[in-house]
């Protein structure tokens, strides 16, 4: 399949007018063809006409329907073959066993919305019969379900060019829901976003769906970027990156004259807990674990650990060693961009100037377009008094805090931000002192693991991908996992309605055989 450098507008594949750029080839630095015109705002209000112009259609095609096309898309991802692979692979610079487990996991996550449909509770259909007879006062007859907030503005990653871009996370959910999505490509790997853009593009209107239920607009600058949070047909935003990227799109939305939510997926350190029966049992083996956890993807996963908390003792010496040694002989990887890249480097030697910062190991020098994995260590006096020292760097490093017992370590976490993810590694002896700090992790994070690292997120019904601020923007929601539908749906209750005027989700013969609480009790199907 060929990349044009197109903005995708509905039905139609449109050149910009805008300032034109060209990915780059991650590995060298060298630009790639061909160059991608950014769109113009008119193009935008187009988008967004044709969005909203589809959502009242869209939003109330049965769930069979909707399923079917989700399964379309994947099908039709599948479909552009090695050229997605072997794009996606020069402008991001990731290898091909990553690349194609990522496409994987696309199209599964895009199965995973299709079977959600079709099972239906997503909708939480209940209905409360009129008690004409009760006393006092009689009940009126309520039905509820909930409905498609409306258009989504979703934005490209960096870090996943497929998982969580153009068809990913945020846009499989916003589809199932019933949302018209447009997409913010992002500029790192604006060639696959294209190839697969159309994949989209070509399920909608096999599938007859109205063309503006998917667009994908392209801008090397921020102007479409905000003019899509700010236009007044956009209902929510689904976002994954930086903090100060994401509080900029909230700051927007909340301005509006009617403010909408922004899911914003931004920073996280991702806290590792050492406990001491653990570290006496298996340290050197946790060191080993944790550097591969660490360097996974050069570091650029929103879940690689970089804190560790512990209490010194041979166990710790152990895991050190054993660490850093691997650190040092783990070759340096490319990174997603230049600008990533520098980003990283900067934080390495900020950390590696700070007095109270003592650096523990560095990996093998590589190319200019390459991180070196860095492990440093402080105590935990010195990162209670330095805020700054619960910065993320978005690449392969990260920092030890030595607590002199479980009490300070208890204090380190209670200064912490929101986080995606908390790993304990624990043996028999430390459930005790694990049980007393559960309460507190459960207030900080999304999700507890016990002997693993966060990198690997399973795309599941019980998974979370979310935590309180700055991990993301809404604690109480997740952006992996069937639940991340939530986000696009709101509650809607209908009184007294005739049979006839009902929605089909609410009419009493149930033509969409959709599960439903009855008075309270759950129906069978």
């Amino acid at each position: 399949m060929t990349v044009r450098g197109e903005n995708l507008i509905g039905a139609q594949a449109r050149r910009g007018t805008q300032a034109a750029f060209r990915a780059v080839e991650a590995a060298t630095g060298n630009t790639l063809e061909p160059e991608f015109p950014g769109a113009s705002l008119d193009d935008l209000d187009r988008a967004c006409a044709l969005a909203d112009s589809a959502f009242d259609t869209y939003r109330e095609t049965a769930p069979e329907a909707r399923a079917a096309f989700l399964e379309a898309i994947a099908a039709n991802i599948l479909d552009i073959g090695d050229d997605l692979v072997t794009r996606c692979m020069e402008e991001t610079g990731l290898p091909r066993p990553r690349i194609e487990g990522e496409r994987g996991r696309t199209v599964g996550q895009l199965r995973l919305f299709a079977g959600v449909l079709r099972e239906g509770s997503a909708f939480q259909i209940r209905i409360d019969p009129a008690l004409p007879d009760r006393k006092p006062l009689p009940r009126p007859d309520l039905r509820l379900r909930m409905l498609a907030v409306g258009p989504v503005a979703v934005f490209g990653a960096s870090n996943f060019p497929l998982a969580f871009s153009v068809a990913g996370g945020d846009t499989a959910s916003a589809l199932a829901a019933g949302c018209p999505v447009i997409v913010k490509a992002h500029p790192a790997h604006p060639g696959t976003s294209e190839l697969v853009g159309r994949a989209i593009q070509k399920a909608v209107a096999a599938s007859g769906l109205p063309e503006g239920v998917f667009s994908l607009l392209f801008d090397a600058g921020q102007s479409i970027g905000q003019g899509l949070v700010a236009d007044p047909r956009i209902a929510a935003v689904g976002f994954t990156g930086s903090r100060r990227g994401g509080t900029a799109l909230m700051e927007i939305a909340a301005k509006r004259p009617r403010p909408i939510p922004v899911y914003a997926e931004m920073s996280s350190i991702n806290p590792v807990l050492l406990f001491p029966g653990a570290l006496a049992a298996r340290g050197e083996a946790i060191g080993r674990a944790f550097a591969a956890s660490l360097t996974l993807g050069a570091g650029q996963f929103c879940t690689n650990p970089g804190l560790i908390l512990a209490v010194p003792g041979p166990g710790l010496d152990a895991f050190l060693a054993s660490a850093t040694a691997a650190l040092r002989e783990s070759p340096a990887a490319t990174m997603l961009t230049p600008g990533i890249h520098r980003a990283y480097c900067e934080g390495v030697a900020r950390l590696s100037r700070h007095a109270a910062v003592t650096q523990l190991a560095e990996g093998p020098e590589g190319t200019a377009t390459q991180g070196r994995a860095a492990l440093f260590a402080t105590d935990s006096d010195a990162f209670l008094a330095e805020p700054a020292l619960q910065e993320e760097m978005f690449g392969a490093a990260a920092l030890v805090v030595r607590c002199p017992d479980l009490a300070a370590m208890r204090a380190v976490l209670e200064r912490l931000e929101g986080q995606l993810t908390a790993s304990l590694h624990i043996a028999q002896e430390d459930h005790a002192a694990v049980r007393g700090l559960l309460p507190l992790l459960e207030r900080r994070v999304g999700r507890i693991l016990i002997d693993g690292f966060g990198t690997g997120v399973e795309v599941a019904h019980a998974m979370v991908h979310g935590g309180p601020y700055p991990a993301t923007s809404d604690g109480r929601t997740t952006s992996v996992g069937s639940l991340a539908i939530d986000r696009f749906l709101r509650p809607v209750s209908y009184q007294d309605l005739p049979d006839a005027l009902l929605p089909a989700a609410l009419q009493e013969a149930n033509p969409l055989n959709l599960p439903r609480r009855l008075d309270g009790t759950l129906e069978r199907r």
